[in-house]
């Protein structure tokens, strides 16, 4: 007990010492919304507006595509699209449609070297993740081609990643599943497009297959639009022996939203 009440002591002198810095930044920095800049009581949070905006993606929704139901129709119930089309993933899971002030923090995160909205971003997916992070062996990012990475100097996905591991407590794995292929960007390509464009453009690391072999991996995304770049990560993870992988995304664009 003395040591605890040690460690809470030392803790509450370092906030007491870190207030008068926080105030001072606050002067610098006030506090605004991190979708659209509305001054706000504290940092990284909505503003009530884009707060009431925000599309949750919870249950009822299909188990496999992550597909929200206007209705709950019972356990284990598959949406159209997951029985015509399975994906090679087991399960999808997202955070909140990407819309309004979810697409303000994917592209504040993204093009503006937001990194500041990981953290709260990732504490979302985790909620969202419907226990699968818990039950993972490990925790993968989708990755960027390096020449992608010379220009953006930090992959968004792995960001989330990083946060979400330390939040799980889970090993994060950023080198093991790699993008061999340099792909053009998929904004403005059809699904075909997507689908051809990111062939073959993802494989496991050599001498990284133990990292994934009868593994449980969460395969760690932004944002899902048609699927095309983490089916084709997941392909890659199935060739190298994964037992199950969760694709987990922040937002997810719907059909009216892409």
């Amino acid at each position: 007990m003395g040591m605890i009440e040690t460690k809470r002591e030392k803790g509450h002198v370092w906030a007491q010492l870190l207030r008068p810095l926080s105030l001072i930044a606050d002067l610098v920095y006030p506090p605004a919304c991190a979708a659209c800049g509305v001054s706000t009581g504290g940092h990284r949070g909505l503003c009530p507006k884009c707060w009431a905006a925000v599309r949750f993606i919870e249950r009822p929704y299909c188990e496999v595509l992550g597909i929200p139901f206007s209705h709950d129709l019972g356990t284990g119930i598959l949406s159209a699209e997951a029985i015509a089309n399975p994906p090679p993933f087991d399960r999808l899971r997202s955070a909140a449609a990407h819309d309004n002030a979810i697409r303000a923090l994917v592209h504040g995160l993204k093009y503006r070297d937001r990194t500041d909205l990981a953290p709260m971003m990732a504490g979302w997916m985790l909620r969202a993740s419907d226990g699968t992070v818990e039950r993972c062996d490990a925790i993968i990012p989708v990755p960027l081609h390096r020449a992608r990475m010379v220009s953006r100097k930090f992959n968004q996905a792995a960001e989330l990643a990083r946060h979400l591991a330390r939040l799980a407590e889970k090993p994060l794995l950023p080198a093991t599943l790699l993008r061999v292929k340099r792909t053009s960007q998929q904004v403005g390509l059809g699904v075909r497009a997507r689908e051809e464009n990111v062939r073959g453009a993802f494989a496991v690391a050599a001498n990284k297959e133990d990292d994934v072999f009868g593994k449980r991996i969460v395969l760690v995304d932004d944002v899902y639009t048609t699927g095309a770049t983490v089916a084709a990560a997941t392909r890659a993870l199935r060739k190298a022996g994964a037992a199950d992988i969760t694709v987990l995304t922040f937002a997810r664009a719907f059909a009216e939203t892409i």
